[in-house]
């Protein structure tokens, strides 16, 4: 082997090596299986320098696709409609089912572990090199990093989504069991996602928001049962109690590591604007805008659907309400907000539901 073969035999190993850890980077980085999978496909095009790369994923059954991930070298988008899954061909469909295909112009390799959970296929055009013994190398490498990387973050997921239905179970228990412990109305992170997208919030913060929704009150399963039923007026003492509540939550989120960004904004939901709430007596801008945002959103449902020891009002009276504590009890910024989007017809419909 002469010294340019060498020389070619190292770039491509270091090459191999360089895709093996970018895909374990990726896994670590990735929030979710649709971020993961359309970062495998620019990967894939960058590494192989392919004219497209598309990943398929299938269904719980493994009998029917349920996305596609793909990149054309200028836009890289995500697949679920099922008329356009079905556009699949067959020839590339049965890589899912476990054949592999390596021809001048396309490549694909079936994701499998100990099922097949999908395919990887690239493609070069007519104009362009056709793949050779090396490409095949690095492509069947990276499928196989790939489909460690998915199966990894199917599972996390499955795990994540298991929590959050347990803690949703404990919410309607306390419910079922007459606690004086409400849910939220259907559309009440609707109306916190409006704000928070209002004020340019990226998309994993409006995602934790929603957890934060489901969960800021979890810790109530901790609070006696006779204070959380009680129709009248808390003692100074049981709202003592409640005041704990932040913390109480926050326990029982804290040991699950996906959902500890939401921890500020359960810990501080209470807190007001001008610095008397709790627990902390943070103010203005010390609260998280989440919690800012939440706090607006959570008075102004509770005024509209009444309490036992509260009537309820109407919604331009909320409004009003909210109003009257913008620089008190509320950020002034996300009142203005709130009542700037009171007057589009869709926000507007989403606070009469919450009402009825």
């Amino acid at each position: 082997m002469n010294t340019n073969d060498c020389s070619n035999l190292t770039k491509k190993y270091k090459q191999i090596i360089s895709a093996v850890h970018i895909v374990y980077r990726l896994v670590n980085s990735t929030p979710n299986l649709k971020e993961l999978s359309l970062r495998l496909t620019r990967l894939l095009c960058q590494f192989i320098k392919a004219s497209s790369a598309d990943i398929y994923l299938l269904a719980p059954d493994r009998k029917k696709l349920a996305m596609i991930a793909a990149f054309n070298n200028q836009i890289n988008y995500i697949v679920t409609k099922s008329q356009d899954l079905k556009k699949v061909t067959a020839r590339e469909m049965s890589v899912t089912q476990g054949a592999s295909i390596f021809d001048p112009r396309m490549m694909g390799m079936p994701l499998v572990t100990d099922e097949c959970i999908g395919a990887i296929i690239i493609k070069r055009g007519a104009g362009e090199p056709a793949f050779d013994d090396y490409d095949r190398e690095m492509f069947t490498i990276f499928a196989e990093q790939s489909v460690t990387a998915i199966k990894n973050l199917q599972f996390s997921e499955q795990q994540q989504k298991i929590l959050l239905e347990t803690m949703k179970l404990v919410r309607t228990l306390l419910e079922k069991q007459g606690a004086n412990y409400r849910s939220h109305s259907p559309v009440y992170f609707k109306i916190v996602k409006c704000i928070a997208q209002a004020f340019r919030m990226d998309a994993d913060s409006v995602n934790n928001l929603y957890y934060a929704s489901i969960l800021h009150n979890v810790g109530a399963v901790d609070i006696p049962f006779q204070i959380l039923a009680k129709k009248s007026q808390l003692s100074a003492e049981e709202f003592k109690i409640i005041r704990d509540l932040p913390h109480k939550s926050a326990q029982f989120i804290k040991p699950i590591e996906f959902l500890r960004p939401i921890l500020p904004v359960v810990l501080y939901l209470h807190e007001k604007y001008d610095g008397t709430g709790y627990p902390s007596g943070l103010r203005k801008d010390q609260i998280p805008l989440g919690a800012r945002i939440m706090a607006v959103v959570d008075a102004f449902e509770s005024m509209v659907q009444g309490r036992p020891y509260r009537k309820r009002l109407t919604v331009d009276a909320a409004l009003r309400e909210v109003g009257c504590y913008s620089g008190t009890q509320f950020d002034p910024v996300v009142v203005a907000m709130f009542l700037k989007l009171s007057r589009q017809k869709k926000f507007r419909n989403f606070l009469s539901a919450v009402r009825q």
